[in-house]
Formats: structure tokens, C-alpha cells, sequence
């Protein structure tokens, strides 16, 4: 009996004990992060962002055919501008808002309500977020038009209006100029470990900024030149001045953290994605040193386009290249080689911008075959032919530009598709059963039509109609 009353004494004791003891630390989260810190949000959108730019996948990126750089071996419905099969503007209109913009937004909020920060390195991550942003918004109004603007990000809001895109342009212009001024060198930024363009530097990131600044101003040089004139003016001394200023996503030779091409053409084994005819043909005319480099040879060892829009014969044709699809391939977001064709596009449209039309035509281009791989030697060869030197190349010197851009863009699909709609060169054929005209536009998401129809409709007659060949407002040639 007495060992009884003993034991029964000691659980009592036990019991009280455990009632009164806090167990709210059982909650805590131990294998994920309760708050992500502001820094994760940032590089993490920085990732998804570059994931959707470089991947081939035709449920994400169908670019690459669009811009003929790339056919396709059997499934043709990309290449001839199907685009509502698997809708695809639906994935990078979610891609964009869900997966890159909301961590941005996150991302700013709680740097802004972190009191633990100096003033300097607050106001220059703000800005560094806040260019990505930028970036981001830009894509979505030359991909499709109005879009949602001072309403977007906010989840309880779920029928945001769509802002008229001049005008969300301009306030991205304004903005971008604002996070110029505000990035101070003498501040921190994010650590090298958050920011995966430029480890941390934010003089770089000045660079970036200001190069992003005067591609914006070139894409309304046709719709507004007085406002595409002050920005590249404002802008050109603080731009890239060679190509290790590029803003590039280092990707790596493990998984998961490879580039998309690697996981889509080597890992998932694809074997459908094929060069053009219309890239590879110029390529071979022209002896480009890019040629190699771009793409691989056919089975016979020889290098051949495909048709876009027929089926191709994959043994016959040849293929993206290995560096191409190299599992640590970088990601591309900005360019000296594209900047370089801009100036020289600028100088040509009367724009007050250091150098020569010439110069910056030539230093595009070798830009272009140095980045790929190619030598000076290379470079210097291919510039000395007259179908190619800036003096006697056939055209005007828009079609000149255009055409070694078009070129230099290969494998940057999306800016590719860009260029192609604002300079309307080259003039490329459509694909074999193209199901429309030349796409200027994504269709707005099928969600947006059902779930948010009054503002959808409202916007796609604003614009004059949801349709793929509905011109945006800076595409005016």
C-alpha cells in the first residue's frame, strides 16, 4: 500500500508538471523556415525568373520557334502558333505574378519593416529589388498588353483592374530612374550568397540598372521618341561597358541547380528540338564562327536546318550544341553585345550617344562571337566580309542591325521575339500551318477571361481585341 500512495504521489507530480510546462515550442517549424528572410525571397525569384526565360519547355517557352532559331522534330503545334493547346500564356502570366513578382514584393516588405538595417543598405536593396521588379513588369506589358498594375499583388483583391500599359511603361521608367539615383556604392547590398548576378556588387548593379533603362527607352524610340531619346540619353554613361558587366544566372553542374536546358534536352532526354533553316542557312552563307557554336552536326556529320512547323528528321538535322544545353550554362538577363546593337540603333536615330553607329555594330557583334567562345581572330574575319561590315552590308541600317541582332540573340528567345516585333527584321516566313499571322502578342490567360471577366473584357477592348496579332502600343511599324 505504501508503494502505492508513493507512485500515485509521483504521477500527480508529473501531471502538474506537464500542465503547467509551455509546449508551444512543439509548434515550431524544425526542417522549414517559419520567416524566410529577405534575401531567400529575392535570389529565389531571381532563379524562377531565369528558369522561365531559358527553358525549351513548350509548355513555358515556345520562343525559340517563333524567332526560328530552333524547329521541331514531331510535335509541331508551338511552332505553328498554337498557343492555347497547352495554354501557355496562362503558365508565364502565373509564373510571373505567383512565382517572381509576389517574392519580390515579400521580399521589399520585409526589408522596409526591418529595423535592424542601416539606412544605406536598406535604401540600395530596396532598389536592387525594386529594378528586378521593373524588369519583370516590362516583360509582362510588351508580352501582352494592359495588364494588372497598381492593383496586382494584392491577394485580397482578386479582380484587379488592368492599367493602361502606356502608362504603366512610363511609371516603370520613372521608377527605374528613382532606383538609379537611390543605389549609393559606399552601402551594402545583398550578400554574395543572395545575389546570384552580381555576388553583391552594387556598383554592377548601377550598371544594370541604367543598361535596363535605356533598352526600355529604345522600345518606344517608334511610339515616343521624345521620352525613348531622354531615357537612352540619361542612361548611356552609366551602362555596361564590356561584357563582364553582363547580368548573368550562374547555374551549376549538379542538380537540381542546372540550367533548364540541361534538365530538358539531356536529363529529359528530348530529342525533338532541332536548328532552323532560316538561322542555320545565313549561318553557313556567312562562314559565322557562331555556327559551331550554336548548334551540332546531323548524324553525317554535316550542319542542317529544319523547316519550322514540318516534321523534321532528327537524324538529318542538326541540334542545339552542348554548350547550349550544358547543366552549368548561365542564364542571361542583360548583355554589353545587345547594348552595343541599341547604341548603334540609337546614334542611327539621331540620339546623342557616345561613339559611332559603326563602332557599336562592330563591338555587338564581337561581343556576341567572344561570349560564345569564339576568338578575336574569329571575330575580326567575320566582320571583314562585306556582306557583314557595317559600310557595305545590304539594307538599311535598321535591316542590318536587326539581322546581326537577331543573330546575336540566339538562345535568348524571348528578347529575340522582342526585337523581331519592334524592328520588323528580318523578315522571316511563317511556319509551315502557322495557325495565325506573325504572333505580336500573347492572348490574355484563360483564368483572367473566367475568373475576372469584367476587367478582362474591359481590357482586350481597350487594346483592340485578344488577339495574337493585336499590336501593342509601342509596336508601332
Amino acid at each position: 500500500m505504501k508503494k502505492l500512495i508513493i507512485s500515485i504521489a509521483i504521477l500527480q507530480g508529473l501531471l502538474i508538471t506537464s500542465c503547467t510546462k509551455d509546449i508551444s515550442s512543439y509548434n515550431d517549424e524544425t526542417k522549414r523556415a517559419a520567416n524566410v528572410p529577405a534575401g531567400t525571397l529575392f535570389s529565389n525569384a531571381t532563379r524562377n525568373l531565369s528558369d522561365n526565360l531559358v527553358s525549351a519547355s513548350v509548355n513555358t517557352n515556345p520562343f525559340r520557334f517563333i524567332v526560328k532559331h530552333w524547329s521541331m522534330a514531331t510535335y509541331q503545334d508551338e511552332a505553328q502558333f498554337d498557343f492555347s493547346t497547352r495554354n501557355i500564356p496562362q503558365t508565364w502570366w502565373g509564373a510571373m505574378y505567383r512565382d517572381v513578382l509576389t517574392d519580390y514584393k515579400e521580399s521589399a516588405k520585409i526589408i522596409t519593416d526591418d529595423a535592424t538595417l542601416l539606412e544605406g543598405e536598406k535604401a540600395n536593396k530596396l532598389a536592387i529589388v525594386d529594378i528586378m521588379q521593373v524588369y519583370v513588369f516590362a516583360n509582362l506589358v510588351t508580352t501582352f498588353g494592359d495588364i494588372p498594375y497598381s492593383q496586382a499583388l494584392d491577394p485580397g483583391n482578386v479582380y484587379p483592374v488592368y492599367d493602361d500599359a502606356k502608362t504603366v511603361y512610363s511609371d516603370l521608367l520613372s521608377r527605374l530612374a528613382a532606383d538609379i539615383s537611390a543605389l549609393n556604392t559606399d552601402n551594402k547590398g545583398f550578400s554574395s550568397s543572395e545575389d546570384f548576378l552580381y555576388a553583391g556588387s552594387v556598383s554592377k548593379w548601377k550598371k544594370f540598372a541604367n543598361t535596363l533603362r535605356f533598352k526600355l527607352g529604345m522600345i518606344l524610340a517608334d511610339s515616343d521618341a521624345a521620352t525613348a531619346k531622354a531615357n537612352v540619353e540619361a542612361a548611356d554613361a552609366g551602362a555596361f561597358t564590356s561584357s563582364d558587366d553582363d547580368g548573368l544566372m550562374p547555374y551549376l553542374s549538379a542538380t537540381p541547380n542546372t540550367n533548364p536546358l540541361y534538365a530538358d534536352i539531356i536529363l529529359g532526354g528530348r530529342g525533338d528540338y532541332l536548328a532552323a533553316e532560316d538561322l542555320m542557312d545565313p549561318l553557313i552563307d556567312l562562314n559565322d564562327p557562331r555556327k559551331s557554336l550554336y548548334f551540332g552536326t546531323n548524324n553525317d556529320g554535316e550542319y542542317v536546318g529544319g523547316v519550322v512547323g514540318a516534321g523534321n528528321t532528327y537524324s538529318t538535322t542538326s541540334k542545339p550544341s552542348a554548350q547550349v544545353s550544358a547543366a552549368d550554362a548561365p542564364g542571361i538577363f542583360l548583355t554589353y553585345s545587345e547594348l552595343e546593337f541599341y547604341r548603334a540603333e540609337a546614334i542611327e536615330r539621331g540620339f546623342t550617344v557616345a561613339g559611332t553607329a559603326a563602332e557599336h555594330y562592330t563591338n555587338g557583334i564581337k561581343a556576341s562571337i567572344l561570349d560564345w567562345g569564339g576568338s578575336a581572330g574569329d571575330a575580326t574575319t567575320y566582320l571583314a566580309q562585306p556582306e557583314v561590315a557595317y559600310a557595305t552590308a545590304t539594307g538599311t541600317w535598321k535591316e542590318k542591325i536587326a539581322f546581326q541582332k537577331w543573330i546575336a540573340l540566339y538562345n535568348r528567345p524571348m528578347d529575340g521575339w522582342l526585337e523581331l516585333r519592334r524592328l520588323d527584321y528580318p523578315e522571316l516566313t511563317l511556319p509551315v500551318g502557322a495557325k495565325s499571322g506573325f504572333p505580336v502578342r500573347y492572348q490574355y490567360p484563360n483564368n483572367e477571361q473566367q475568373l475576372n471577366p469584367a476587367n478582362y473584357t474591359s481590357a482586350a477592348s481597350k487594346i483592340g481585341g485578344d488577339e495574337v496579332e493585336t499590336k501593342l502600343f509601342w509596336d508601332a511599324n
